[in-house]
């Protein structure tokens, strides 16, 4: 078996530590974030390899940023993130990528994502508590947001905003990948029941 890498396990803890805070048992918080209570048994001792809806449905779950499982402790009060330096948490199979920039350290955190979708690329999301908004900014290109089964295009300069609880998925369209930022402005405090 290959040695865990140091982000693996700092999700492995961070998951850990938020469950445990949450007051949930593993049986409880898989049964609450869709997710199998064999997945987060591995998950927490830093084995296999979490997907990004995986993630989010743990953050969202948990009362927590996708940034708040991933990130260790502060660096400092700037924090500088390069794009070729944060490996992508979705890439496609016509290669198009997500990578989660940072998250703000504010009582109603912000994610800022930076993606690329190829033409014809589909991501479809899980959707968020409700209350969860996101932005789109189409910086190039364009793609197609689809929200609870109606699409509406997004093109160069056009910036979307949504409630990010209904059923939704972004699409690339046109000749060249679509470039965006997107902006997911989460809830305070602690994960809703259910």
């Amino acid at each position: 078996m290959t040695e865990p890498t140091a982000a693996l396990r700092t999700v492995a803890a961070n998951v850990r530590a938020a469950r445990r805070r949450a007051g949930l048992s593993l049986e409880e918080l898989g049964r609450r974030a869709q997710v199998s209570k064999g997945a987060l048994v591995a998950l927490e001792r830093a084995q296999g390899n979490p997907n990004l809806a995986t993630l989010v449905r743990l953050a969202d779950t948990l009362g927590v940023s996708v940034s708040d499982l991933m990130q260790g402790p502060p660096e400092g009060r700037v924090r500088i993130a390069a794009s070729d330096t944060i490996a992508p948490l979705w890439t496609g199979a016509k290669g198009g990528e997500a990578r989660l920039m940072l998250t703000t350290s504010t009582a109603s955190p912000v994610e800022i994502w930076r993606w690329r979708l190829a033409p014809g690329e589909d991501y479809p999301s899980h959707p968020h508590r409700p209350g969860v908004v996101e932005t789109i900014s189409v910086t190039s290109g364009s793609m197609t947001l689809v929200l609870d089964g109606t699409e509406y295009p997004v093109n160069t300069g056009e910036t979307a905003t949504f409630n990010g609880d209904a059923p939704h998925a972004y699409r690339g369209t046109g000749a060249a990948p679509c470039h965006l930022i997107m902006t997911v402005h989460l809830l305070p405090g602690p994960p809703l029941p259910s």
